[in-house]
């Protein structure tokens, strides 16, 4: 269970739902380059796509960088990869797992396209400037099949302003607000009230401000969570 906090709280999208029935808010704690993280949000899509409850339901993008030290212009994946699990080979085993992982939920992941692990900060930017202005969904989900399935380098404000204007955003206000600087402070405030809230680890899911799910829950475990939460609005 998770205590309601008034920090996860957001402006309400209530389109698709009747007057007198509050929106469902997920909120998503993640980072762009947790593979896990890519694989949860295909499970609740699922389970969004399957409750009849999640009808109308707004989900909202929270930061958690999960390597906040890295340079802005990201490390070579080889160098990464050897200081994290003690080389190519290793990481190659775990990632099987995630492979398999990955395909049932339909995602094809391609980790040896991937040659320079970058800094999220500029990303997570990016997302909340997108979330600011509507929904974040397409972006968040270009992100993602940009650095594992396409390899791309999304620590890159170049590649940032590409994948947002592939999001169907506008390019030259992607880009002037990616050169801003802006909004830094803001993620770094984000990530802090995470921990604050225990959470130490990605993904993160809360519905309703109440009820919590951590790690890529499988679809019905997100489905379960999804009608608690309705229930204790109803409620």
């Amino acid at each position: 269970m998770f205590n309601h906090d008034s920090r996860w709280h957001f402006p309400p999208n209530i389109g698709g739902m009747d007057a007198h029935s509050p929106p469902l808010v997920i909120d998503v704690v993640s980072d762009v380059v947790c593979p896990w993280c890519y694989i949860g949000k295909r499970h609740l899509e699922s389970a969004l796509a399957g409750t009849p409850e999640a009808r109308g339901a707004l989900v909202r993008w929270h930061p958690f960088e999960l390597n906040p030290d890295l340079p802005l212009e990201g490390v070579d994946r080889r160098s990464y990869l050897e200081a994290k699990f003690g080389g190519p080979a290793r990481a190659a085993e775990i990632y099987a797992r995630v492979r398999e992982a990955g395909a049932r939920a339909g995602i094809a992941f391609d980790f040896d396209a991937i040659r320079r692990q970058p800094n999220t900060r500029d990303a997570h930017r990016l997302i909340a400037w997108a979330q600011s202005r509507g929904d974040a969904e397409e972006l968040v989900e270009r992100l993602f099949r940009a650095y594992f399935v396409e390899g791309r380098f999304v620590g890159d404000r170049e590649t940032l302003t590409a994948l947002a204007t592939e999001a169907g955003l506008n390019a030259d206000a992607a880009r002037g607000w990616l050169e801003s600087g802006q909004g830094a402070e803001a993620i770094a405030t984000a990530e802090a009230r995470a921990r604050t809230l225990g959470i130490d680890g990605v993904p993160f899911f809360v519905f309703g401000g109440k009820v919590a799910l951590s790690g890529a829950q499988p679809p019905e475990t997100m489905r379960e969570a999804i009608v608690q939460a309705r229930a204790g609005l109803r409620g």
